[in-house]
């Protein structure tokens, strides 16, 4: 079971919590947000791209006692500035991974003939991932899409194993679809299906519009996945990675709205803008009597201090107390 990279989401703070709140065995793997290979390897734009691959004490602690491991996502283009960066990564920082994004759909990104535009480019997508196998020790994975305009599951998955990779990761729409319409889970089967008769011995994850815990479990005996990545699913509940906690109180999802702005406070106050926060306040914000009103409220908040006040004021206001 892993947790998606996600853009202005996986940071350190939301990757503690995630954690902190998961069960025992329920989370294996935890990835970073995208890091631009051509940013880290750039001497002015390094300071600022290298915040993404930052891991706090308490994050390390946490996903150290639940055995969950780190990844780095890196992107880009380039074979020789995936060597120069994969190798500073390992010697710099403690990732227990590299994953390589060749699945990220946005259009700006695939015109500069990144992530998944590289799909259509496969000569350059293999010479990537064994550019990044020879500058590291560390397991280096790929993270893809079906294919381009349409499903081309067979070819690319093919091209894709020839290098060997230490796990795939297979998002069950192609590029052109974003986000929009179902995921092919029958297409991440026919993948599964390629890597069984081709190299058996390669994981394989499943990704897309899983849901809850129990959809998991039962996807991966389903398509035969060895593990399901979970994306958008997380915004739906938080605590999608623990099968004790079902139902969450209004008091459970205030405390975690408060433990995530003081995290975010701590790791990121003064460097990130508070307002990336407040994607995540209608996640806690939910599904209780007053919640659009109190949503409404938060979502009008300008710093942090405002948002203590507002959830301590709504507290106060039903008796909730420790």
């Amino acid at each position: 079971m892993a947790l998606a990279p996600m853009e202005d989401v996986t940071d350190t703070s939301f990757r503690e919590l995630v954690a902190r709140i998961s069960d025992k065995g329920c989370l294996h793997v935890l990835f970073t947000e995208f890091t631009a290979v051509d940013g880290m390897n750039h001497p002015v734009g390094r300071k600022r791209v290298s915040e993404r691959l930052i891991v706090s004490k308490t994050e390390r602690q946490i996903v150290k006692e639940k055995g969950i491991r780190l990844v780095a996502q890196i992107w880009g283009n380039k074979p020789d500035v995936f060597y120069n960066v994969a190798k500073d990564i390992t010697a710099e920082y403690d990732f227990d991974g590299l994953d390589i994004n060749m699945g990220c759909p946005v259009k700006n990104v695939v015109k500069q003939g990144s992530c998944s535009a590289l799909i259509d480019q496969p000569q350059l997508a293999q010479e990537i991932i064994l550019a990044t196998k020879e500058a590291t020790h560390l397991p280096v994975s790929v993270k893809t899409r079906t294919g381009i305009r349409q499903h081309e599951t067979e070819r690319w998955i093919e091209q894709i194993i020839e290098t060997k990779p230490a796990a795939i990761t297979l998002h069950g729409r192609t590029q052109k679809q974003q986000s929009d319409g179902e995921a092919s889970w029958a297409e991440i089967a026919k993948a599964v299906k390629i890597r069984n008769n081709l190299s058996p011995e390669i994981p394989m994850l499943g990704n897309g519009d899983v849901l809850s815990y129990a959809q998991s479990v039962d996807y991966s005996h389903k398509y035969g996945v060895d593990g399901v990545m979970i994306g958008r699913g997380i915004f739906h509940n938080p605590w999608f990675f623990n099968k004790t906690v079902v139902g969450q109180s209004k008091e459970d999802k205030m405390k975690q709205l408060i433990y995530h702005t003081k995290l975010f406070e701590r790791n990121w106050g003064g460097v990130k803008n508070f307002n990336i926060l407040k994607r995540f306040y209608k996640i806690y914000i939910n599904d209780f009597p007053g919640a659009a009103a109190l949503r409404a409220k938060i979502m009008g908040t300008n710093n942090y201090e405002e948002v203590y006040r507002v959830i301590d004021a709504q507290l106060a206001e039903n008796c909730i107390v420790d």
